[in-house]
């Protein structure tokens, strides 16, 4: 069998699995199976032995890298300038040479209760979520002045389409041609289930995901895993992928939480890729700008190429950081765009040549609500699957599933598309082999209930209301058309304000934000208009100084694009979806009355 590259606790993960599970057709062992007998009482033993996961004897633990952390998210709360020295106040900790040690660290040394590794996962969380639950948030009786929660990515323009037909999901009974008889609920539910999910759900799953991603082929289910919400299930995917203290490269500016996904348990360390400085013309465009005559970031400045990949992969080295993954988030989230064809295709190409992993997170693939302003390659979204698709093996075999190879990944959840944060359900896929087993193993730590399996499972499903017996599923074409049109139009309302007071932001076509360029209205430096290199510090604290402007004077409560690494200062992710359409409006009438009052002589 081919070898490739993976993680050691790979090994781990399948050590610990039950000497008894039996191989199935495809060679991958089937960790846990459900009662055959619909209403059957008895547990399958199997099952009961391969879900309580005997262990095997112990493996040497590959020797780790000691990791520096400080305690400063207690800090922040105050919301003051001062409270941190950066927008970021919680980089990875391979960002930043100034975080001194655990052992030096106040929350650390006095804790009496809690670990030191407790303390820093709390450390990773992103600033503006601490500031998000520190400040009093707008209520039109008892706030009214208070902030407009713009930060979070939620959607709540849906509740009305939405929470009547996930009540009438969870009453009605199965549409499944399994079941043996139409329950709400079955014997075999209250068992240890699938681990890596219900074989009648994650079919489901494979099918929606066909459907919305317009794969020229059908998924492998077995490489199917659905777990509790994409943060659980990327981050077993990148267990399985790379070692502690092994590199993730991400493009920039990135979603700030994975460095709390990616970090706080898996020890893996971030790798951003800055890209700006590897597109010539938008380089040498922002460096001659200035504070009068700021140059308009295009969407392409952002776009990770093989240049910005190089660069980052021989930084890392120089630091003592292997890199093992390249992740992508497409549609992008901070930008709101859609990375086009030839930029996924040449992000895959160099993975497979350099075997570095590819993972494409498509949380948002179902939000493309309008075509691209400037791809002109192919569509607006194609998914990393698509373009990865028949690829050949080494062997000469050939593959269940699509054909994409041992080095590109995928991780999808329902909580952007459906709005459905609050069942967490998350799936990853891969055509790996090696990988599968220890997939499926450690999704026994994030499993979803058997009855949210069996809702998501009916709601998927589900046959549409308006296509008159013509066939269609109530997801893809009822449910997600109206949600687009909805967050079109939004946006459009957002970004014609945005013209109208002369902020320069990019024309979003994907998911729930728009990335605004609001560098006009950051405090000027310290040194005058001074022509040297400014510190970093420096850099943060400038942006911060406006973040807290903006989030206390005016109660706007953005996303800071430091905090997302972002290379320059003065940008903010607007979350446009997160507020009732009273919210919205008033959200837009602050906008205006800030860019008013800074620019008032």
């Amino acid at each position: 069998m081919t070898v490739y590259s993976f993680s050691h606790r790979n090994s781990l993960a399948r050590g610990a699995l039950s000497v008894s599970s039996s191989a199935n057709a495809n060679g991958s062992a089937d960790v846990s199976t459900s009662n055959r007998n619909r209403g059957g009482g008895g547990r399958n033993r199997n099952t009961e032995a391969s879900s309580s996961g005997q262990r095997a004897s112990k493996i040497p633990r590959t020797p780790q890298k000691k990791r520096t952390f400080s305690s400063t998210t207690t800090t922040t709360t105050s919301l003051s300038a001062s409270s941190s020295s950066s927008s970021s106040p919680s980089p990875s900790p391979t960002a930043s040479n100034s975080r001194s040690s655990s052992s030096s660290s106040p929350t650390a040394s006095n804790s009496r209760t809690c670990s030191a590794r407790g303390t820093r996962a709390v450390e990773l969380l992103p600033v503006y979520l601490t500031d998000a639950r520190a400040v009093d948030c707008y209520c039109p009786e008892a706030c009214p002045d208070g902030a407009l929660q713009l930060s979070v990515a939620e959607n709540q323009m849906l509740e009305d389409l939405l929470v009547p037909a996930v009540r009438e999901f969870a009453s009605a009974s199965s549409s499944s041609s399994e079941e043996e008889d139409n329950q709400t609920f079955y014997a075999d539910m209250i068992y240890y289930q699938p681990t890596p999910g219900r074989p009648s759900l994650r079919r489901a799953v494979a099918d929606y995901l066909r459907r919305i991603l317009s794969l020229p082929g059908s998924l492998d289910a077995e490489g199917l895993v659905v777990g509790a919400g994409c943060n659980a299930v990327l981050e077993n995917l990148c267990i399985c992928l790379a070692e502690p203290g092994e590199g993730v490269l991400i493009p920039t500016p990135y979603y700030a939480a994975f460095e709390f996904d990616l970090v706080a348990r898996a020890r893996l360390e971030i790798v951003p890729v800055p890209t700006m400085g590897h597109h010539p013309e938008v380089a040498i465009a922002i460096a001659n700008d200035d504070d009068d005559n700021l140059v308009a970031v295009p969407p392409e400045a952002y776009y990770p190429n093989r240049s910005a990949l190089d660069a980052a992969v021989e930084a890392s080295r120089a630091r003592g950081v292997e890199p093992k993954i390249l992740l992508l988030s497409h549609p992008n989230n901070p930008l709101g765009v859609c990375y086009p064809p030839s930029v996924v295709r040449e992000c895959i190409e160099w993975g497979r040549e350099n075997e570095i992993h590819v993972v494409s997170d498509e949380i948002y693939a179902g939000s493309v609500y309008r075509e691209s302003a400037t791809n002109t390659d192919g569509p607006t979204f194609e998914s990393a699957l698509s373009v990865a698709a028949g690829h050949p093996r080494s062997d000469g075999k050939a593959d269940d599933g699509l054909g994409i190879g041992p080095y590109v990944h995928f991780v999808y959840a329902l909580s952007k598309d459906f709005c459905l944060s609050g069942l967490r359900v998350g799936a990853a896929y891969s055509e790996n082999p090696d990988i599968r087993l220890p997939m499926q193993k450690l999704n026994d730590l994030c499993q979803i209930s058997s009855q949210t399996q069996l809702l998501v499972e009916k709601m998927l499903t589900a046959p549409s209301a308006s296509q008159d017996g013509e066939g269609g599923y109530w997801s893809t074409d009822d449910f997600l058309p109206e949600a687009r049109r909805r967050m079109k139009a939004r946006c459009e309302k957002l970004e014609s304000c945005l013209n109208e007071a002369g902020i320069p932001h990019l024309t979003s076509d994907s998911g729930m934000f728009v990335w605004m360029d609001m560098r006009e209205f950051l405090p000027a430096r310290e040194d005058g208009n001074g022509s040297g290199e400014e510190s970093q510090e420096t850099i943060d604290k400038r942006e911060r100084t406006l973040y807290l402007e903006l989030l206390q004077k005016h109660g706007l409560l953005f996303t800071p694009g430091r905090s997302m690494k972002n290379e320059l200062p003065g940008f903010f992710r607007c979350v446009f979806t997160a507020a009732s359409d009273h919210e919205f409006d008033l959200g837009l009438e602050r906008i205006v009355n800030f860019v008013n009052e800074k620019r008032a002589p």
